[in-house]
């Protein structure tokens, strides 16, 4: 018994997140940020990492970045994308329904009997996702959910009443869901995909600052706004910053919960580590330093291949500026774009502790190049 117990002791005192830690990730996961509307999660992004950067500059469009050693010629990148999926009210009818149009990603079947915020001038507007009750529908013509029918009810009878509230079209609509943990093993919430991704690469930021490692080259540590429409702000942001070296975390899916394909998705869990994706804007030089730091300091990770682009920001950054060398560190996540989003605990730690030993590895000039003079 007392030997279980000293494992126990041993196994929590590795943990690299302290009390400081899960209070910004809980406030950053629960604040909204919509694509394209990211202003104010920004705002407790860069307060969180002020400490332990040097300098910092946020862009036209939102995104944030927090250097360290901005002296420096040679520039390395650790990014992730700050924004999440939502609605926007389309069209508001004479009898004060709402309906909506989708702002990236947003999944039409999660949203009947789902609470939303719909985010006006004049503070917040509480509504629902109505849908007809099962006792009325006529299960020979049943509809499922579509953009053609979802609607949402703010509990007004008319269309100035909905105006009055300050609704308009245009306006953004978030899930009011927000973070819990599950069996003190997931974190679960929606815009996991991938704010969980911008408080980790914070974390990377703290722990250099913390252990006081000089690093020979310019840090950049990037929240780049708008991916969920197409990588916009990563685009922008590589055109500014023009880095030598990038590493991208974001999410993948675990393919282990019901109705996954692991043929068509891979064979990818929750809490066996990070995922390596190989993949043509995967620089492989790259990759292996990552491989080998993974191996050299013990943390578990996994590997999946992408066919054509990888769908994250590491494409922007691997195509921008005569191609930057990058590489994609993957968070596997279970039920991708809904409310309940989930990711193991010891993966967001494996992956904050691959990404700050890979960078332990990257020299100043580094030459990623395949073929050498």
């Amino acid at each position: 018994m007392a030997k279980k117990k000293e494992n126990k002791k041993e196994k929590k005192a590795k943990s690299i997140l302290t009390t400081q830690s899960h209070e910004f990730m809980r406030n950053y996961l629960n604040n909204a940020s919509p694509t394209g509307f990211e202003s104010e999660g920004q705002k407790l992004w860069l307060n969180y990492i002020k400490p332990y950067i040097d300098d910092y500059f946020v862009d036209n469009y939102g995104t944030a970045v927090g250097v360290i050693n901005p002296q420096a010629e040679f520039k390395v990148v650790i990014e992730a994308h700050a924004d999440e999926i939502s609605w926007f009210v389309h069209y508001i009818t004479n009898d004060g329904f709402i309906y909506v149009r989708r702002n990236g990603g947003s999944d039409h079947m999660i949203a009947p009997s789902k609470r939303v915020n719909i985010h006006t001038d004049k503070g917040i507007v509480k509504a629902v996702f109505g849908w007809p009750a099962i006792h009325v529908r006529d299960a020979a013509k049943e509809e499922s959910p579509s953009l053609k029918n979802i609607f949402l009810d703010c509990g007004c009878s008319s269309k100035k009443e909905v105006e009055d509230l300050g609704i308009h079209v245009g306006c953004v609509i978030t899930y009011e869901d927000e973070f819990m943990t599950l069996n003190d093993r997931y974190y679960v919430g929606r815009a996991l995909d991938n704010r969980i991704g911008g408080f980790m690469i914070a974390e990377v930021a703290r722990l250099v600052k913390e252990n006081k490692n000089k690093l020979p080259f310019g840090l950049y540590i990037v929240n780049a706004v708008q991916e969920e429409v197409g990588l916009h702000g990563a685009e922008m942001i590589s055109q500014t910053i023009r880095p030598n070296v990038a590493i991208i975390t974001d999410v993948c899916h675990d393919t282990q919960s019901p109705m996954m394909s692991k043929v068509s998705s891979g064979d990818l869990s929750c809490g066996k580590g990070p995922v390596l994706t190989y993949g043509p804007a995967v620089q492989n030089n790259l990759l292996k330093l990552i491989i080998d730091a993974a191996n050299d300091n013990k943390i578990p990770f996994q590997r999946a291949a992408a066919s054509r682009a990888t769908g994250t920001d590491t494409d922007a950054f691997a195509y921008s500026v005569g191609g930057v060398p990058s590489a994609l560190i993957s968070l596997p996540l279970r039920y991708m774009h809904t409310t309940v989003e989930s990711v193991h605990k010891e993966d967001v730690e494996n992956v904050i502790k691959l990404i700050y030993q890979s960078l332990k590895g990257i020299k100043n000039n580094h030459d990623f190049k395949y073929i050498k003079k």
